[in-house]
C-alpha cells in the first residue's frame, strides 16, 4: 500500500493529539471545575480533552487497520444500506431525546454513554453510495435527463437533512464530495454550475433562517465594524490575533496566550488559529506540506486505480479531505465565514476522527491493490521484454 499516504496520515494524527494537549489546557479545567462543582467529578483536570482525544484516536487507528485489511469491493456491495442507515440517523437528530444539542446546531444522537454526528457518516456512505450509481449510469452521466437530474435530486435528499439542523460547514463539504465525483465520473460543466445555483438557492434560506448564522455572514461581510467585531465577530478577530501574533516562528509550542479564554472553540474549529500562534509561519508550511503531499497521493491513487468504483471512492475520500482542509483554513483566515467544520485529523472531535481514518483505511487498500496492478503490469512488460530479447539473440547462439 502507499506507505507515505500512510505515514502522513499517522503524523498529522499525532501531531493534532499535541497541539489538543497544548491549546485545551484551559477549556479543560473550565469544563471539569463546573462537573467538580456539581460532585461528578473528584477535581478540575487540564487533560480532560487530551484523555477522550486519545481514546478517539485509539480508536480511530484501530477502525484504519481493519478497513485497510477489507477489499473496498465489499463496500460496494454494502453501499446502498449503509446509506440508507446514514439517512435515518440524519432523521433521527430531529427527534428529541435521542439527539444532543450541543452549542447551536442539531447534529449529534446520543447512543449509551456516546454521542455521534451522523453528517460525518454520511460523508464516507454518500461515497460509497455514490460511486455505485455513477458507474452504472458511465454512458448517461453527461446527459441532463439521465444524468444530472437523478444526480440532483439524490444530493438535494443528503443535503437538505443537513441544512435543517442546520450545519453550513457539512453541507458545504458533502456537495464538494458529490461535485467532486460527478465530475470525474463524466458530468457536464455546465449542469454542474446549474445544479449549484440551485443547491445555493434551495440550501442557503434554510440554513440562514437562523439567526446567529446570518450574524456569522453579517460579521464576515463588515469586519471593520467595531461593534461587530466586539460582539459575534469576536472569534474570527480573536482567530486573527493568534495567527498575527504566530509571526514567522512562533510563541513557542504551549506559551499560547489566546487559548486562555479568549479564543472560542480553540480545540475544535479554530485550532489552526492556535496552532499559527505557536509554531509560526515557517513551522506551519511543514503541516500545510503535508497535507499537500497527501491530496497529491490521494489523487494519484485514484487515477492509478484498477477500477471505476475504486477511482471514484478514492477521488470522493480525497476531495473531502482537500475541501475541508481548505476550508477551515479560509476561516481561521476570514476568507470565508464561520462554518463550524474541523480541520482534519487535527481538530478535537471523535466522529470526525474515527470516520476520516475509516476512510484513510480504505484508500489505502485501494492503493494497494493499485500497487498490486502496476507491479503485475512492470513484470509482463519485463518478461515480454525478456522473451523478445531472447529470440534475438538465438541465431547468436547457435
Amino acid at each position: 500500500m502507499d506507505l507515505l499516504l500512510l505515514g502522513i496520515t499517522i503524523v498529522l494524527t499525532l501531531f493534532g493529539l499535541a497541539m489538543i494537549a497544548s491549546v485545551s489546557v484551559f477549556e479543560s479545567y473550565q469544563i471539569t471545575e463546573r462537573l467538580a462543582s456539581q460532585g461528578l467529578r473528584d477535581a478540575p483536570s487540564n487533560s480532560f480533552y487530551l484523555l477522550r482525544s486519545f481514546v478517539h484516536v485509539i480508536i480511530g487507528l484501530m477502525a484504519m487497520g481493519v478497513t485497510m485489511m477489507i477489499p473496498y469491493r465489499l463496500w460496494e456491495r454494502l453501499a446502498f444500506p449503509m446509506f440508507i442507515a446514514s439517512l435515518l440517523m440524519l432523521i433521527a437528530v430531529f427527534i428529541p431525546g435521542i439527539r444532543a444539542d450541543y452549542g447551536t446546531a442539531r447534529s449529534w444522537l446520543y447512543i449509551g454513554s456516546f454521542s455521534l454526528q451522523p453528517s460525518e457518516l454520511i460523508k464516507l456512505t454518500l461515497i460509497f453510495y455514490l460511486a455505485v450509481w455513477l458507474q452504472k449510469r458511465e454512458q448517461l452521466i453527461g446527459t441532463f435527463k439521465e444524468g444530472f437530474l437523478p444526480f440532483a435530486i439524490l444530493l438535494t435528499l443528503s443535503t437538505m437533512l443537513i441544512a435543517l439542523q442546520p450545519d453550513l460547514g457539512s453541507f458545504l463539504v458533502i456537495t464538494s464530495i458529490a461535485v467532486g465525483m460527478f465530475f470525474i465520473a463524466g458530468g457536464n460543466f455546465f449542469h454542474l454550475v446549474l445544479g449549484g445555483t440551485i443547491a445555493a438557492i434551495m440550501g442557503l434560506p434554510v440554513i440562514l433562517s437562523q439567526e446567529y448564522i446570518r450574524n456569522r455572514f453579517r460579521a464576515f461581510l463588515q469586519p471593520d465594524n467595531a461593534s461587530i467585531a466586539e460582539t459575534i465577530g469576536f472569534q474570527i478577530k480573536q482567530a486573527l490575533i493568534a495567527i498575527g501574533s504566530g509571526g514567522l516562528f512562533g510563541v513557542g509550542y504551549g506559551k499560547s496566550i489566546q487559548k486562555f479564554g479568549y479564543l472560542p472553540e480553540v480545540q475544535a474549529d479554530t485550532i489552526f488559529a492556535a496552532m499559527a500562534e505557536e509554531l509560526g509561519f515557517m513551522r506551519l508550511l511543514i503541516i500545510l506540506s503535508l497535507f499537500s503531499i497527501f491530496v497529491y497521493r490521494g489523487y494519484r491513487i485514484a487515477l492509478d486505480a484498477p477500477d471505476r468504483f475504486g477511482t471514484l471512492v478514492a477521488t470522493g475520500i480525497t476531495t473531502w479531505i482537500a475541501f475541508q482542509t481548505l476550508l477551515n483554513f479560509a476561516v481561521n483566515l476570514a476568507l470565508f465565514p464561520l462554518t463550524g467544520i474541523t480541520l482534519p485529523f487535527i481538530s478535537y472531535g471523535g466522529s470526525s476522527l474515527v470516520s476520516l481514518l475509516l476512510a484513510i483505511g480504505i484508500l489505502l487498500n485501494i492503493s494497494s491493490y493499485s500497487l498490486q496492478e502496476s507491479v503485475t503490469a512492470r513484470r509482463t512488460k519485463r518478461k515480454s521484454a525478456q522473451k523478445l530479447l531472447r529470440r534475438r539473440l538465438r541465431p547468436f547462439s547457435s
